[in-house]
């Protein structure tokens, strides 16, 4: 490692979102209600723009937070704004919060976005923009799409789509193209020009049957629409595909983690790209470790691919509260460090860390 600090949270946490400042908000998932929201302050070496040598304080701090009586399963920052948004169960509702002012430390619930027949649904996934006002993007179907203005609760779009798969990830490539993974793999496009327009299915080649799927877009991207940049999509088996979207029907380049099979309902995968790596990606959820791969060398063969960097911290920090090994439950990039990727598992162990680059490598 070049660096790497840890944080113990009192709970488990499944997501990690910078917010303004170089802040870092996580949240609990507990099913017993009191799951805290939190925004840390990470340690000076991290949000220095060069590094600084040695320095005493090496540890995150809590600014402020406050008590979600939901399990949190997806949370995101909204840009330009003092708003998170969250959703978990039982429904595919959301909770919008205020996180307070500097002569605070609360993060308090201000409003519910509840949406049509959502009851039973499953929680929903979100994503968030700031590029004409304060967007929401979320659903956890395909016919269940909207985008929401937060601060008014006013719903400003909705897809239209005749099924009901299951989504797991959502994001938008721009302020009027949004692209929707579903959880057999399927991708699909929707404009937000067209009111009520249909959701199209991109003619990526069919996904194995009986897998999970997630997929992970760079951040750094929004407002590129269909750039040159793949789409990343990650199975429970274990199975990378780069997809380019402007000709989907050809991939980019596919290979097989190396990573042992994952518990039932792989509910933890994650796939992310590097925002400032070109051709670097992470991936996590299958146990105690994050894998660092460069795709630059992949083909579309699909052979097994060898991690550029293994992160065994949280698997080395013991078992979790259940007595079982810790999993990592989510990792991220920060948006502007090359190689600085945070983590989180379920002992609620928190990680920040940065590899030593290797020889001729990205």
């Amino acid at each position: 490692y070049r660096d790497l600090h840890a944080f113990e949270l009192q709970a488990p946490t499944r997501l990690i979102e910078w917010a303004r400042g170089n802040r870092v908000c996580v949240a609990g998932y507990g099913q017993s209600g009191g799951n805290e929201i939190l925004q840390l302050i990470p340690p000076p070496t991290l949000q220095a723009k060069e590094s600084q040598g040695l320095c005493p304080e090496r540890d995150f701090k809590v600014e402020c937070g406050g008590f979600s009586k939901r399990p949190v399963y997806s949370l995101k920052y909204v840009p330009d704004t003092s708003l998170l948004v969250t959703s978990g169960p039982p429904d595919s509702s959301l909770q919008v919060w205020q996180v307070s002012a500097e002569d605070s430390d609360v993060i308090k619930p201000v409003s519910t976005i509840v949406t049509e027949n959502g009851t039973g649904q499953p929680w929903a996934k979100i994503a968030t923009i700031s590029a004409r006002a304060p967007w929401v993007l979320h659903g956890s179907r395909l016919d269940s799409v909207q985008i929401t203005e937060v601060e008014l609760r006013k719903n400003v779009y909705m897809a239209a789509s005749r099924d009901s798969e299951e989504l797991s990830g959502l994001a938008f490539l721009d302020c009027n193209t949004l692209l929707l993974c579903c959880a057999k793999g399927r991708l699909c496009l929707a404009d937000v020009r067209q009111p009520q327009g249909p959701v199209e299915a991109v003619a990526v080649p069919p996904a194995p049957c009986g897998e999970r799927w997630c997929m992970g877009t760079v951040c750094g991207a929004a407002g590129s629409g269909l750039s040159s940049q793949p789409v990343a999509r990650l199975s429970s088996r274990g199975l990378l595909t780069l997809t380019d979207l402007r000709k989907p029907s050809e991939p980019v380049a596919s290979a097989k983690a190396r990573v042992p099979s994952p518990g039932a309902g792989a509910e933890f995968l994650c796939v992310s790209q590097a925002p400032a790596l070109e051709g670097c990606l992470a991936v996590s959820g299958f146990d105690g470790t994050v894998h660092v791969y460069d795709t630059q060398s992949w083909d579309s063969c699909g052979r097994e691919a060898e991690p550029m960097f293994v992160h065994k911290g949280h698997a080395l920090g013991g078992a979790g509260g259940s007595g079982d090994p810790p999993l990592v439950t989510v990792h991220t990039w920060h948006p502007e460090k090359p190689r600085t990727v945070l983590s989180a598992a379920s002992d609620g162990s928190l990680h920040v860390w940065d590899w030593v680059e290797p020889c001729g490598k990205c």
